[in-house]
């Protein structure tokens, strides 16, 4: 009886046998090939490395062809070529090179064990101004939070224009995808960071592998953002009324209310001076008054009452005398009677010995 846990799980440092000659030894009957264009910008480094790729697409017997003329790669199988798969590695290299990924990265792609992911990013978000913030979000500061996903993941992770393209193991362009995705969606990367984090713990641990690793998971609830600030002017749509607005008044209609159109011309130019004479006797009682402020003094603060001298300890003017009558019978720079005393009864002690 053999556990079916054993069956399902692939034993450590375990790896598919690599297709060889062997495997086809009469190779392809049809010949197959890939184009892709590449931007301007790419011909000056694709020229320099494309020896490169030629060489090490030779060993699996694929052909490379660079048009500069049309800006494309094109790559084919030959007569030689035994793996089918070779092929489509192939395309991926060329695609991946369109895509500003270094050569020194891409021809990793022609190993059985790593594969690669192009995630479109455009389209996701629609405004451009919050498609830059948040595709520069994946980035992080100089580049640390890209930096982490790529340990985490062990991917190489290429962030261009409106791509993100990944290179790297199956189980790492998983994870790639989902945390690219996610932040697009306005979930900031750090939790999905945190989250593999602890996975890469847990798989450390050969009893947990098993088990269902959820409850060791953090769970991140979204915060509800405060709502949006209404502003000071609100539009406020008018009723509707079937009716046109009210023709407004021309300047004669207006006259002829005020009764100014059957004054001759010399009244209505005494009546504009008089007008112009109110409006300048106003500006100056305005400025006048202006200048008076400068001249107007302050409030004063209320006085604050001192309080009287609390009469409560009353003076001994008898002990005060006492003190002024010995002070008289000192001398300057005399010694107190005490310390007199004991200096004669010294001086007789002395004399007596002799």
């Amino acid at each position: 009886a053999v556990d079916e846990s054993e069956l399902l799980t692939v034993p450590d440092g375990w790896k598919e046998p690599a297709f060889t000659r062997e495997d086809n030894p009469k190779g392809l009957l049809e010949e197959s090939s890939f184009a892709t264009l590449f931007p301007k910008y790419r011909e000056a480094y694709l020229k320099e490395c494309w020896p490169l790729v030629q060489k090490a697409l030779g060993e699996h017997y694929v052909n490379a062809a660079l048009d500069l003329i049309e800006g494309s790669m094109t790559v084919t199988t030959t007569k030689k070529t035994f793996d089918p798969y070779a092929i489509i590695r192939a395309r991926d290299l060329i695609k991946l090179l369109a895509r500003s990924v270094p050569f020194e990265q891409v021809f990793r792609i022609l190993q059985d064990d790593v594969a690669c992911d192009i995630i479109k990013i455009g389209s996701l978000v629609r405004k451009r101004e919050t498609f830059i913030k948040r595709r520069a979000r994946l980035l992080g500061p100089k580049g640390s939070t890209l930096k982490a996903l790529e340990l985490l993941t062990n991917c190489y992770i290429m962030v261009q224009g409106n791509t993100v393209s990944a290179l790297g193991p199956f189980s790492g362009l998983k994870e790639v995808r989902k945390v690219v995705l996610d932040t697009m969606k306005n979930i900031h990367p750090i939790y999905n960071i945190k989250t593999l984090m602890i996975k890469r713990e847990l798989a450390k641990d050969p009893e947990l592998r098993t088990q269902s690793w959820e409850r060791f998971l953090p769970k991140f609830k979204r915060k509800n953002l405060k709502k949006r600030k209404e502003p000071k002017k609100k539009n406020t749509k008018k009723e509707y009324t079937p009716f046109p607005p009210p023709q407004p008044e021309s300047q004669i209609d207006k006259e002829l209310a005020s009764g100014e159109y059957f004054l001759k011309e010399r009244q209505k130019k005494r009546k504009q001076m008089e007008e112009i004479k109110a409006k300048q006797a106003d500006a100056v009682k305005r400025r006048q008054e202006e200048r008076n402020k400068a001249f107007i003094p302050p409030k004063e603060k209320p006085a604050v009452k001192t309080k009287k001298a609390s009469t409560e300890k009353k003076i001994d003017i008898e002990v005060i005398k006492e003190k002024v009558k010995n002070a008289k019978k000192k001398k300057l720079g005399a010694l107190p009677e005490e310390e007199v005393k004991l200096k004669m009864a010294a001086d007789e002690k002395k004399k007596k010995k002799k």
